[in-house]
């Protein structure tokens, strides 16, 4: 089955549903707030995965949100949405794509998708 990326691509508030951050008007979120996003689409145009990239205005972009629909997992999906995320972060003219993730996602995040480890710190609020 082909699937298509599409940076900075349309998608309606319920098509995210099962992301876990979605909210009301994500729509208006994303585009005040982040560099891009990149949604996938089956060939019937459901979308199947999403991705958004936040970034701090410079060279740093944030992969955020991941989600894959969970009937469609383990078939490339996320991989390929990671790889848009990273060309889209790339035209924008950013040097670096961070990725935070819990410790389950270790080998989709490193061995897929091409991270690699580096040390960090964060504070719970």
């Amino acid at each position: 089955m082909t699937i298509s990326y599409a940076w900075r691509g349309e998608f309606t508030d319920p098509e995210l549903a099962g992301v876990e951050s979605a909210g009301r008007d994500w729509w208006a979120r994303v585009n005040a707030h982040s560099l891009g996003w990149v949604c996938a689409r089956d060939p019937g145009g459901a979308l199947v995965g999403f991705v958004n990239v936040a970034w701090d205005g410079g060279e740093h972009a944030f992969v955020l949100d991941t989600w894959t629909d969970p009937s469609r997992r383990r078939a490339g999906i996320g991989t390929g949405l990671v790889a848009a995320a990273r060309e889209g972060a790339r035209a924008a003219g950013c040097a670096w794509l961070h990725v935070d993730f819990e410790p389950h996602l270790r080998a989709y995040y490193f061995d897929a998708c091409g991270f690699t480890p580096t040390d960090a710190g964060v504070i719970p609020l």
